[in-house]
């Protein structure tokens, strides 16, 4: 399957058309992605909230100890990772915002510019950055996630072989950039949902007429 329009289309029919609501704040959603990173968005969430109530602002969790850090998210997971990166992730925004915090200027440079920047930063992957991009200020970038990975390479629309990192820049070729957004939500859905990594129902996916990989998984039991 190569046509996204119709990809997209036909899962729209199943689980609605998404619309984008990019909610303005840069910085809060990449603390919040990396947060999210190898956890579930319930840990996550947690992790993110506990920050804000304990913390006064960006400038106060920047200016912390790790350890109070890594203590305020460890509900999140991998707190000890995550916690250096953290604050060396707002000191570098510190430096880059000259202390005013907001990452307003990732909306007007070039994306591939504000891509690169975001990617200097400690932790932060091509996942990561998109997420920033398109989620906080609708700039054309396609998170790509294990869920749309996965169904990615069923569909064959990347081949099995293709690493993450060049997952992203290869969809981000093949699919509109008025559809990043539908696409990777419906994806994510899809993947969650039909499309499982060790149990697809391929006899209840709307794609499974076209799909490459559905005589390996056809036999699936519909439950």
């Amino acid at each position: 399957m190569n046509n996204i329009t119709e990809l997209v289309t036909n899962l729209s029919k199943l689980y609605g058309m998404p619309k984008i609501q990019p909610h303005g704040d840069p910085l809060a959603e990449l603390i919040m992605t990396v947060l999210s990173q190898n956890t579930s968005d319930k840990n996550s969430g947690r992790a993110f909230m506990q920050l804000l109530r304990n913390f006064d602002d960006w400038n106060d969790v920047a200016n912390a100890t790790t350890k109070k850090i890594e203590k305020t998210i460890r509900s999140g997971g991998l707190a000890k990772q995550k916690a250096p990166r953290i604050k060396v992730i707002l000191q570098e925004v510190y430096s880059y915002t000259n202390g005013t915090w907001n990452l307003d200027m990732l909306a007007t440079k070039p994306v591939e510019d504000a891509r690169a920047w975001l990617l200097s930063l400690p932790g932060v992957g091509p996942k990561t950055a998109a997420c920033v991009l398109l989620f906080a200020l609708n700039r054309p970038a396609l998170p790509v996630d294990t869920h749309v990975e996965r169904v990615s390479k069923r569909l064959e629309l990347i081949t099995e072989k293709t690493p993450l990192a060049k997952a992203h820049i290869e969809l981000e070729k093949l699919v509109p950039p008025d559809m990043y957004y539908s696409f990777h939500m419906l994806m994510i859905k899809h993947g969650r949902r039909i499309c499982s990594a060790l149990k697809p129902r391929c006899i209840d996916c709307p794609l499974q007429r076209n799909c490459p990989s559905r005589k390996k998984y056809e036999t699936t039991k519909k439950y």
